[in-house]
Formats: structure tokens, C-alpha cells, sequence
């Protein structure tokens, strides 16, 4: 299902209105318009306004992101680039809730891939897959810059540090308990 935007730009950033549609119906544009008003024209603000749209939808779908090259007046390639160079930027949805395992060198050493392991077998799913009951995704990075905790992951904006196979598991088992407690609520 598609949604229709008519697009509000003012006049001398298009010459007719335009009706855009988003292959997600859950894109409210009019949620993100308030920043690209707000940044309009700010040198720099192509980040913020990624980060804005993320906060928002949760992901960066490639339509939304010409949307935002148009809004902007930023080239499709140069606002592409900077979704693909950072890594804080998704493409895809993720769960509700995205972990991030650290991968760097003192995590490896110390077995971030058991827990990998771990966790690709109690969510069953490889990595950037979503759970089935739709509460986690996880991502592999590079580094978390915690090494003395390592290994190491961020599940929000929260760091769990010292990880075994069973620790990490348990983690989970833990979020995903206290959400089905919040649903019920």
C-alpha cells in the first residue's frame, strides 16, 4: 500500500506541486517536515535531518531519502553517501529493539563470536533479520569503543559488557520478558 504526500514545498523550490509516494504507508512525512523547515538552508544539516528521519521512522527507505535530497536540494548521491558511510544509519526496518555486537579485535579475542553464535540461535535469525515476534535485530560493528568491557554489545542505548554465550542470552530473555510484560499492561 502506498501513501500519497502532496508536497508543500515553497514556490522557489519547485515550480508545481508534486504528489510523492512512499512504498511504506507507515511514512507520515508530515512528522519530518517541521525539521526540513527548520534546517532549511542550514550548511551542515544533512545529518541532523538524517538522524531526525531515523528517530521518526526507524529506517531510512530509499524513497524517503530522495524525498529528502529534493526537499533539501542535496544531490541523491551525496545524501545516499552519507547514509551508507555512517553506520548509525539503517535502510532497512530493524526490531524494536537493534543490538550491536561488537566485533573489534579485544571482543574477538574474547569470543564475540560464540556469542554471535549465541544469539543468531536463541533469536534465529542471521544478522540484520528481524525476530519473528518482531522485537530484536542484530548487527555486527566494528567497535563500541568499550574494549575493557569486551566483548561487548549495546542493546538502545544501553552497554552490557563482559559477555558470555549464556549472559548474552539471557540479556535477551530478559528484554523480551519485560516487553511482553509492557504489552499486557
Amino acid at each position: 500500500m502506498e501513501r500519497n504526500f502532496t508536497c508543500t514545498c515553497p514556490a522557489e523550490q519547485t515550480d508545481q506541486m508534486q504528489i510523492y509516494k512512499f512504498s511504506d504507508p507507515a511514512i507520515d512525512i508530515t512528522l519530518l517536515e517541521p525539521y526540513l523547515i527548520k534546517y532549511a538552508g542550514t550548511e551542515g544539516s544533512l545529518i541532523t535531518v538524517l538522524q531526525k528521519a531515523q528517530d521518526i521512522y526507524g529506517y531510512l527507505p530509499v524513497d524517503l531519502l530522495a524525498y529528502i535530497s529534493r526537499r533539501t536540494g542535496i544531490k541523491p548521491a551525496k545524501v545516499m553517501g552519507v547514509v551508507t558511510f555512517y553506520t548509525q544509519f539503517r535502510t532497512k526496518p530493524v526490531g524494536k529493539n537493534l543490538i550491536l555486537l561488537c566485533q573489534g579485535t579485544a571482543c574477538h579475542v574474547n569470543g564475540s563470536s560464540d556469542i554471535e553464535a549465541a544469539i543468531r540461535d536463541y533469536l534465529k535469525i542471521e544478522e540484520g533479520e528481524i525476530s519473528e515476534n518482531g522485537l530484536f535485530t542484530y548487527n555486527n560493528v566494528a567497535c563500541l569503543g568499550c574494549c575493557s568491557l569486551s566483548p561487548v554489545m549495546m542493546i538502545g542505548d544501553k552497554t552490557y559488557g563482559k559477555l558470555t554465550k549464556d549472559s548474552a542470552v539471557k540479556i535477551l530473555k530478559e528484554i523480551a520478558q519485560q516487553e511482553q510484560k509492557e504489552a499486557v499492561e
